[in-house]
Parts: C-alpha cells; sequence; structure tokens
C-alpha cells in the first residue's frame, strides 16, 4: 500500500502536466502580432524604447520588458532600493504613459 501512494502522486502528476498549457500558445500569438505592428511601424522598436526611457531612471536596475500586442503598450520593469517601479510607454509615439515607486 506504502508503495502505491507514491506511484499515484506520479500518474497525477504525469496527467496534470499532459494537459494542454493555451499561456504558450497565447504568448506566442502576441509575439507575431507585436512584429506585424513592428513590420508595419505601428509600434516602435525595443531598443528605440529602451534608449529612451532606461536614462531617465538613474540609480535604478533595468530588469526587463513586457509588451502588450493589443494596447501596444511596453512595460518597463525596474528596481531601485528594494521598490520595483513599472513605466508604461506607448510603443507608437514612445511617450512615457504612467509610472509606479519612485
Amino acid at each position: 500500500m506504502k508503495m502505491l501512494l507514491p506511484l499515484a502522486f506520479c500518474m497525477v502528476a504525469a496527467a496534470g502536466s499532459a494537459v494542454a498549457d493555451p499561456a504558450p500558445q497565447q504568448r506566442r500569438g502576441d509575439q507575431v502580432e507585436a512584429f506585424d505592428q513592428l513590420k508595419k511601424g505601428k509600434l516602435l522598436p525595443l531598443h528605440e524604447i529602451e534608449r529612451r526611457v532606461v536614462p531617465q531612471m538613474r540609480g535604478a536596475q533595468y530588469l526587463g520588458v513586457e509588451l502588450d500586442s493589443l494596447s501596444g503598450i511596453y512595460t518597463l520593469k525596474f528596481l531601485r532600493d528594494g521598490i520595483v517601479i513599472w513605466v508604461e510607454v506607448d510603443g507608437q509615439s514612445g511617450r512615457v504613459m504612467g509610472r509606479t515607486g519612485k
């Protein structure tokens, strides 16, 4: 009986991992959409957004970026003094739209 419990746990774990996760497909679709918008000139390239925003964040460590392909908003993530700062940037104009943190 003691042997069956770990075996049953492994079978449940394996079955759970076999279920299709829609998140990777969604991310792939977002990437394709973002690339299409970039090619059509509807979005500024990430390096241009970073060139404009990162120097303004003196003393903060740049951690990365996310792009909402539907709205065209880049969200850049920084860390300063243990506080996470999010900077939202319009992907079309490069204008900073909002910011959290200090």
